[in-house]
């Protein structure tokens, strides 16, 4: 009866170290694929997602930047825009 009872501790051991052995494999496995993709995805020159963000930040600063001054120029335009002139008559042509 004790022998029987120490094969199925002896197995349920067994099996024990298996599964870490096998989480182990997994975790190995995961940290050998994500190092490869890192690897891939720095050759590629691809830019951060917090590059994207400044880049993006930047270019929005510029458009409010440009829209301001196109006002300001506007405005400008309009102060200093001289009042029309009427044409001039034109003399009829003499004849000879």
């Amino acid at each position: 009866m004790q022998t029987r009872s120490k094969i199925f501790e002896d197995v349920s051991k067994l099996m024990t170290n298996a599964m870490g052995v096998a989480q182990g494999a997994k975790d190995e496995a995961e940290n050998a694929a994500k190092s490869l993709v890192d690897r891939w995805l720095a050759d590629r020159d691809f830019v951060t997602r917090e590059e994207f963000d400044a880049v993006r930040l930047m270019a929005q600063k510029a458009r409010e930047e440009n829209a301001a001054l196109l006002a300001r120029i506007e405005a400008l335009e309009v102060k200093k825009k001289p009042a029309a002139k009427k044409p001039a008559a034109k003399k009829p042509a003499a004849k000879k």
